[in-house]
């Protein structure tokens, strides 16, 4: 009869997940050891190996994760069927907010997805495409016009910039917190969709 998980394994499995995206953040996936690892999770190095086959095992948990978790609000946030403006602020609120909880994992996501190989980094980078791809629906929504223009993945992934790396300015510590700095997002982005033009080419198609 196989022997079952011991209690606590899934909870010192995240607690590894946590140090090692700590670590690769600070230090970078490819500079970082498991002996460095095991040292950071308070754990021998054949503990560290119970739980986690190598490294690189570690670093898909934590792109993956990471990336599932932003398309698990996504798809909550669509479900609840808001009007245009308040799905998207929504939208940013939620995303902002877990940036604070999962900065590590998010700077690890940025930096080291290009450790990944082929099919890892793929799915990866599929989910990461997903969650914008639902950014760009909520743009829709507001400015059905574009449509045509295909200026929605444009605008979404400036829209991205200004919130995927809070990570490298924010301070845990600082005036502002993350649930401060969203709606200011929001308001900074939204403030300035309704003034964006066409391009002439597609203005004059679409007349």
């Amino acid at each position: 009869m196989p022997r079952g998980r011991a209690p606590g394994y899934d909870d010192q499995r995240e607690l590894i997940l946590a140090r090692a995206a700590k670590l690769f953040a600070l230090r970078g996936y490819s500079a970082t050891s498991m002996n460095e690892l095991a040292q950071a999770c308070g754990v021998s190095k054949a503990t560290l190996y119970h739980y986690y086959r190598d490294k690189y095992t570690m670093l898909v948990s934590i792109t993956e994760g990471h990336v599932q978790r932003l398309q698990a609000l996504v798809d909550e946030v669509e479900a609840g069927q808001h009007p245009p403006e308040q799905r998207l602020r929504e939208l940013v609120r939620r995303i902002v907010e877990e940036y604070a909880d999962a900065q590590h994992a998010h700077r690890v996501l940025t930096e080291d997805v290009k450790f990944l190989d082929g099919a890892d980094r793929e799915r990866v980078l599929g989910v990461e495409r997903e969650v914008v791809d639902g950014f760009a629906r909520a743009v829709l929504a507001l400015r059905p016009d574009l449509k045509k223009s295909r200026l929605a993945k444009p605008l979404t992934m400036l829209l991205f910039g200004m919130i995927n790396w809070m990570f490298t300015w924010m301070k845990p510590d600082g005036a502002l917190a993350h649930a401060d700095i969203a709606p200011i997002v929001a308001d900074l982005f939204l403030g300035g969709l309704p003034a964006v033009k066409l391009p002439r080419k597609t203005a004059a198609a679409a007349a």
